[in-house]
């Protein structure tokens, strides 16, 4: 396809469809090299036809047209156009059924969208747009149907058919071929159609809701895999009590089933009733997984367990509208995983990922509203902004509103669309109307690109005891939106003494205090807040619990940021103390070695890492995350023109300082967490393995003979992934004997187990190590290297490029021509993957001159590919 023909889809486009879908009848006959899909659509007009009808245009990719009638009769040639995008009738009746036969290859399927094969099953993936990749449809999510589905395929190969909904028949049929035939009762968009196929087997167990309904719940897997889907199924049981209990949501199918597949371009996939998962999101051992793996599988079951209500029972009007469902899921998924967890904990981590991700999204050349105003392919704005920096719009509805509001909105939201696809502007407005709120404001969040800056400064008048707070919001310019106007932001916030104590907040004018932390809401450009009866000047503690996606400045001094670390009472603002007093460091010497000065770790920071090592009344997840310096990608950010070889120098020898100086209180501290019991994942022992692992980390940093024997030593006594994984993360960059023999031996023990190998080949691109880029090559031709498999491309291509800065970032441009090659080799494979890459060259404009250049040209390179991929091409093309 030419660059000419990438046809851009605005918002302010949309129109209802001319054509209704009340009923979807779909037979297939299943085969790797060949499938047969017969469908049979009951369709209506949605037009004014007194100037006649409009014509029917029925969306299909990759299709091999066998046969069309219309309300049984063949449609003449003459009656209908068929080209590489489309399927139109030109006059269609006003009500009518039509039947549309296709033929499809899915082992031919390398883009993993529609129906393809992956090892013993075929599988479908249609969000957003993979269904008219199997049969000829509207398909768009404001069409909503009742799908009936007939399967048929050889039973020896196939023995699992499976479906959306409910399983009505199934039978033997001759020639050694067996059916089944599934219904799905409730409406619901061709996104969310699925069908899964294959030699499978599964585990199962039942779920009595609250209002005493029985639910079969089936995980589905290969037989390799059948002792590792557990903890997955334990996670789904807990998740549906979970969205009971919080948000009343009852599930409403027979069975619910979890199809966990190899091949697969995203997470996993909601699809009514039968979701389909990437299976690093499902298989679980102890032997093979860590603590992060047990803590990624609960969360993501548990969201795409919530979409049945937030996504399914609710849809998009259009694509315009994605945060609708993933904006709301996510934050109903950090809420089920806090509760599950360690909130303070899972807070942060969720905070980090905005940051070092989202917030570089929104300052480059890809920004875009949480709601877009136009995009080229959809895929693309599967985005941190529309879901994470959404999560963090639907979290500020409910702190605005308080928990008892904003569950009623909820409540009112169910109440008032279940069954329909709509709009972000509906669940603002059943917000608005739940909480007695005017909202219109707050809508800037969904309409605006950028990350905030709030700018806050303070006076304190001692005669009359009042302390006032300065406000000032700002937006930077983006893409297509230079102007800013004032957001509604709400600044969780508190006051504290010298010692410590937190202070009774009384606004100016208020009759009475109203505790010791409120909730300050603004509007205007800047905004002042007074309070009264303050006996000496304050420390502010600001952005409690991060109320907001913005970013704050206040000149906190390093006494104040002491104060915040130990004694605040909100679990965010100690860390974030510690994380400014980090990033105020690192920068500095940032600068003393791009000035060529001697650089060197100031006692005072050494002495907080002493006093935080030796308080054993923290929480050691807590703690772990306290002692976690920021990562090199988050401190770039902080730079005018971004250094990554400074960068790196100066955080490796904080690393290295600490290891050194406090070697006995790091081993001592990794002594006490050492497991007195056989590893368990629910051992309630995670955040020890964590510290454990993290002390270690600073260990190997000092250096030395005595840290690599304790690495070895662990490594080889490990009787779990995290402890396994924690010694062989530190020896990757080690440049030593026991490395290489480290590598060879995990690579010889897992060498079965494509997910643990996927973790080996993540740890080698991640290497610190000089010669981390020839080792990398040297994997692309390694024999479990299959650029085919996105959990591969992602592990090895996508954790150098976006894990490893300072070696993917070398001025020789080597690591971006490697890049470049691998994202046009994907372009032929799998578009949608090869996009997903694009991402570091999105930011080369931050880099010095010479970096720049070796980029721009890498992309223009791109660009200039024939045939390149609407996906790639958007990307590539945005980035310039």
């Amino acid at each position: 396809m030419s660059q000419c023909q990438h046809q851009t889809i605005h918002q302010k486009d949309y129109k209802v469809p001319d054509y209704l879908v009340d009923t979807v009848e779909l037979t297939f006959d299943l085969s790797p090299e060949d499938t047969r899909v017969l469908s049979r659509l009951a369709i209506r007009s949605n037009h004014d036809r007194s100037n006649g009808a409009s014509p029917l245009v029925l969306d299909g990719e990759e299709l091999t047209l066998v046969s069309l009638k219309l309300d049984g009769v063949e449609v003449k040639r003459d009656a209908y156009r068929v080209d590489d995008a489309s399927l139109t009738l030109l006059a269609p009746p006003e009500s009518f059924v039509l039947e549309v036969e296709t033929r499809i290859k899915p082992k031919e399927n390398s883009a993993l969208s529609g129906l393809y094969a992956s090892g013993p099953m075929l599988c479908t993936q249609c969000e957003a747009e993979g269904f008219r990749r199997i049969t000829y449809f509207t398909d768009r999510p404001d069409v909503m149907a009742v799908y009936t589905v007939t399967l048929r395929a050889d039973k020896a190969s196939c023995p699992v058919l499976l479906a959306n909904g409910n399983l009505v028949d199934r039978g033997d049929l001759p020639d050694g071929r067996h059916f089944a035939v599934w219904h799905d009762p409730f409406k619901k968009p061709s996104y969310l159609f699925a069908v899964v196929a294959g030699d499978l087997v599964h585990i199962a167990d039942r779920f009595t809701t609250m209002s005493g309904r029985a639910v079969q719940l089936e995980i589905y897997v290969e037989e390799r895999n059948k002792d590792k889907c557990e903890h997955a199924l334990r996670s789904l049981m807990r998740a549906m009590r979970w969205d009971e209990e919080k948000f009343g949501r009852e599930y409403d199918l027979d069975t619910y089933m979890v199809v966990a597949v190899d091949d697969f371009n995203m997470g996993a996939m909601e699809n009514k009733g039968l979701n389909v998962f990437n299976s690093r999101y499902v298989l679980a051992s102890p032997e093979s997984a860590t603590d992060d793996d047990y803590e990624a599988i609960e969360e993501v079951i548990g969201h795409e367990y919530f979409h049945n209500w937030t996504g399914n029972r609710i849809t998009c009007r259009d694509w315009f509208q994605l945060s609708l469902k993933e904006g709301l899921t996510i934050f109903r998924d950090q809420e089920f995983s806090a509760d599950m967890q360690s909130r303070p904990v899972k807070r942060i981590a969720d905070v980090k990922s905005l940051r070092s991700a989202q917030f570089a999204e929104d300052a480059g050349p890809l920004a875009h509203p949480v709601r877009p105003e136009s995009y080229v392919e959809i895929n693309n704005f599967y985005s941190m902004t529309v879901y994470h920096k959404g999560g963090e719009v639907i979290r500020m509805l409910q702190t605005l509103l308080g928990r008892e509001a904003f569950r009623a909105g909820m409540d009112l939201y169910f109440e008032r669309h279940d069954g329909q696809a709509v709009r972000v502007d509906e669940f603002v407005q059943a917000m608005a109307d739940a909480g007695k709120r005017d909202l219109s404001q707050f809508m800037l969040w969904y309409d605006q690109a950028g990350t905030p800056v709030l700018t806050v400064s303070d006076d304190y008048r001692p005669e009359s005891g009042s302390y006032t707070l300065t406000v000032t919001q700002s937006c930077p310019s983006t893409p297509g939106q230079p102007e800013k106007k004032p957001f509604h932001i709400p600044l969780a916030m508190g006051l504290l003494d010298r010692d410590g104590n937190e202070l009774p907040l009384q606004l100016a004018g208020e009759a009475a205090a109203a505790g010791t932390s409120r909730v300050l809401e603004l509007r205007g450009e800047t905004e002042t807040f007074t309070f009264a009866g303050i006996k000496e000047r304050p420390v502010p503690s600001l952005l409690r619990n991060f109320s907001a996606p913005v970013k704050l400045q206040y000149p906190y001094s390093d006494e104040d940021l002491n104060l915040l670390m130990t004694r605040d009472s909100d679990p965010f603002v100690r860390w974030e103390a510690g994380q400014v007093q980090a990033v105020k460091l690192i920068m500095g010497l940032t600068g003393e070695i791009q000035a060529g000065r001697q650089a060197q770790v100031p006692e005072s920071f050494i002495e907080s890492f002493r006093r935080l090592l030796a308080d054993d009344s923290q929480d050691r997840a807590f703690l772990a995350e306290t002692l976690t310096l920021p990562a090199e990608s988050y401190l770039a950010e902080q730079m005018a023109v971004i250094d990554p070889d400074a960068i790196h120098q100066a955080r490796e020898l904080v690393r290295s300082t600490v290891g050194r100086r406090l070697w006995s209180e790091l081993t001592a501290v990794r002594a006490a967490c050492a497991p007195k019991a056989p590893y368990r994942p629910d051992d309630g022992l995670a955040g020890c393995r964590r510290l454990k692992n993290l002390c270690l980390a600073y260990l190997m940093a000092a250096g030395g003979q005595e840290a690599i024997d304790a690495c070895m030593a662990q490594y080889r006594s490990a009787d779990n992934m995290t402890d396994s994984l924690g010694a062989l993360a530190q020896l990757t960059s080690c440049a030593c004997p026991e490395r290489d023999e480290a590598l060879a031996s995990f690579y010889d023990c897992w060498r079965g187990d494509r997910g643990v190998i996927d973790k080996w080949f993540t740890h080698q691109a991640l290497s610190r190590l000089p010669d981390t880029m020839d080792r990398v090559l040297a994997l692309l031709e390694h024999p479990d290297f299959d650029l085919r498999n996105p959990n591969r491309v992602r592990s090895l291509v996508g954790a150098f490029s976006q894990g490893n800065q300072v070696r993917f970032h070398d001025a020789g441009g080597r690591g971006y021509r490697f890049l470049a090659d691998q994202i046009l080799r994907l372009n032929a494979i799998n578009p949608q993957i090869a996009a997903r890459m694009l991402t570091p060259f999105s930011r080369w404009r931050r880099y010095d001159a010479h970096r720049q250049e070796l980029m721009k040209k890498e992309l223009e390179r791109i660009l200039a590919e024939p045939g390149l991929a609407r996906d790639v091409y958007e990307l590539a093309a945005k980035s310039l």
